[in-house]
């Protein structure tokens, strides 16, 4: 799929960018930055029943109607952005590490790189990713090391579950440990629908019942987890409550800019209201769990 110069010209200005430019590393960082900015990864259509398919025609259409999506939705019409400016651009089968269990390489997740040719001719990739949330603010050479943006830190290494893939290792104090790709290209993405199926609509997915916003900007990051907001930045992790529903609403927009554009106002008001019993219900349990 390929973008028509009008579209690209309407993603581009949904990221805040005014002006096409050739393909090199210095475009890719500003495009990689304005669209973790501007597009936060949510689970709020799937807390809401609604999730959208992953297709990438229906993932690019969220970016043009001012909406977002988790990581299939936006690396997904990522991807077709940086085809259409002329990138080379490549998907991986990758899988997320979260606390507390193993590395997996379980196509849970969509992975990018992207190849640019260097002044010797050679071709050098890096890691694009805009659909983790917290994780990388600008493109990573796909290259061992560490990598400081902002107050968080990354690391690239080989991976373990992956042969001839390659580890990106979150920041110790992210939200999960990293993630692990494998090394093959796939020109498609329809082996990642049946994983967005049990995602989207299985009872067991772990974003079922979370209401989850997560972006990253230049100082930091930003987290809503139901009514708790988690802020990040040089020093450390701050975490507010938000207790009613115009903050809520205005913290959604103002942060996240996530204005719940698809939703009238009465399906707004539900949301809020099962968002708010399943926080006092957490509080409950997290109370019985310190005096038990």
């Amino acid at each position: 799929m390929m973008l028509t110069r009008p579209e690209i010209k309407a993603y581009l200005r949904r990221i805040g960018i005014g002006e096409i430019q050739p393909p090199s590393l210095e475009f890719l960082a500003e495009l990689h930055r304005a669209h973790v900015s501007a597009v936060s990864w949510q689970t709020v259509d799937i807390v809401a029943g609604r999730p959208v398919p992953i297709d990438l025609d229906a993932s690019v259409r969220l970016m043009l109607e001012n909406r977002s999506g988790y990581c299939f939705h936006l690396n997904g019409a990522f991807s077709v952005l940086l085809r259409s400016l002329g990138f080379r651009v490549y998907r991986h089968r990758a899988g997320v590490q979260p606390a507390g269990q193993e590395p997996r390489l379980s196509g849970f997740h969509l992975g990018l790189t992207v190849g640019l040719t260097d002044p010797s001719g050679q071709e050098q990739r890096y890691i694009v990713d805009v659909g983790l949330g917290d994780m990388p603010f600008e493109p990573i050479p796909l290259q061992d090391g560490t990598y400081e943006q902002g107050p968080l830190r990354y690391q690239v290494e080989r991976s373990v579950v992956a042969e001839g893939g390659w580890r990106l290792v979150h920041d110790p104090l992210a939200s999960f440990v990293g993630v692990d790709f494998a090394p093959e290209e796939l020109e498609d993405i329809e082996e990642f629908k049946p994983r967005h199926e049990f995602y989207s609509r299985s009872p067991e997915s772990p974003w079922h019942q979370l209401f989850l916003v997560r972006n990253r900007h230049a100082e930091g990051s930003n987290e809503l987890r139901g009514c708790i907001w988690s802020r990040r930045d040089a020093n450390g992790i701050e975490k507010i409550e938000i207790r009613s529903k115009s903050q809520w609403l205005e913290v959604l927009g103002d942060v996240f800019r996530e204005h719940l554009t698809a939703y009238s106002r009465l399906e707004r008001d539900e949301l809020w209201h099962r968002v708010w019993k399943r926080h006092e219900e957490w509080k409950k349990e997290k109370m019985q769990q310190s005096n038990p």
